[in-house]
């Protein structure tokens, strides 16, 4: 399992604030999104927008976070960058897939998170990347064979997925076998974070004729550069001018399915919150969320003499 460091994947030192990493993250995943890249890079654009949405996933929550720089303090060398992997960290990943010798391992592939997050930061605290399943005790005292685990592991799921579905290909390697068994799987439309798709009978197999265990693939959703989810509405955070703010105008606004108007009155308020009805993700009853546009007045840092004289002007006159 190969040991992933997130910090140079984003590009940003371990040091870097929430909101440094949130810069990187977006930049990366604008240049990087399948959506945007010529048809002939989109392979390798999938492959890299994974590796920066996973990146993002840990060093963007504080929790795990501080979990990933615990596994890091001990293999820190100089400058401060991450040059390898810990001493130790083997024994940080065999506690988070449960701990004891003697199981299965399963390592998958096509769900869009690497072994090593599934280890550490996947679905029910062991992930299902390659983590281990033990064998049931056969019998159990009720005279039948006893049947195998069930396992789970993580799926990445775009929102765009989520709105419109999707056949996806995984792949699953058990540690006792050389064998690569390959799934196709489809991941409906309306489907939500947490939810979990079900392959029955290919989970972990059981001794003396035993039913074999479900494979069960929890969703979770990619992350998103213009986005974030609040169950099921969408929140979209917009960069306003100061001048916009105050006299108003129109704006245009990203959506799942391509762009929208926005029309912003005069007087706007920084952190006002604009509704756009029935862009967000599905929920029950055939019904969607709403688009929640948020205003952040976007108020310059530096500015030059004529402005400042401008700004002065605005001052004087109340």
């Amino acid at each position: 399992m190969q040991f992933k460091d997130y910090y140079e994947t984003l590009g940003v030192d371990k040091s870097a604030s929430e909101a440094d990493i949130k810069k990187a993250f977006r930049k990366l995943a604008r240049q990087h999104h399948p959506d945007v890249v010529k048809e002939r890079d989109k392979k390798s654009a999938e492959a890299k927008f994974k590796e920066i949405n996973e990146a993002y996933e840990v060093l963007s929550d504080p929790e795990k976070r501080k979990k990933y720089d615990t596994l890091g303090a001990d293999w820190e060398r100089g400058g401060g960058g991450y040059q390898q992997a810990p001493p130790n960290w083997q024994d940080f990943a065999q506690q988070g897939a449960g701990g004891r010798p003697g199981g299965v391992e399963f390592h998958f592939g096509g769900t869009g998170f690497s072994d090593f997050f599934e280890t550490f930061f996947g679905g029910r605290g062991r992930g299902g990347g390659s983590f281990t399943e033990f064998d049931t005790e056969d019998g159990g005292g009720f005279g039948g064979p006893a049947r195998g685990h069930d396992v789970e592991a993580d799926i990445m799921v775009t929102l765009d997925e989520a709105i419109n579905g999707s056949k996806r290909q995984i792949s699953l390697r058990r540690s006792d076998t050389d064998k690569l068994e390959t799934y196709n799987v489809r991941v409906p439309a309306g489907v939500h974070e947490g939810q979990r798709i079900r392959l029955a009978g290919q989970g972990e197999r059981a001794g003396r004729g035993g039913k074999a265990g479900d494979l069960y693939l929890r969703v979770r959703f990619a992350q998103h550069p213009d986005f974030r989810v609040e169950g099921h509405d969408l929140v979209h955070e917009h960069e306003l001018k100061p001048w916009v703010a105050v006299l108003g105008g129109e704006l245009r606004i990203p959506t799942l399915e391509g762009s929208a108007r926005l029309k912003i009155p005069a007087g706007t308020q920084d952190g006002q919150r604009f509704r756009l009805k029935q862009r967000g993700l599905h929920q029950s009853g055939g019904t969607r969320g709403d688009l929640y546009v948020v205003i952040r007045v976007d108020v310059p840092t530096s500015i030059t003499p004529e402005q400042r004289k401008m700004w002065e002007k605005l001052a004087e006159l109340g």
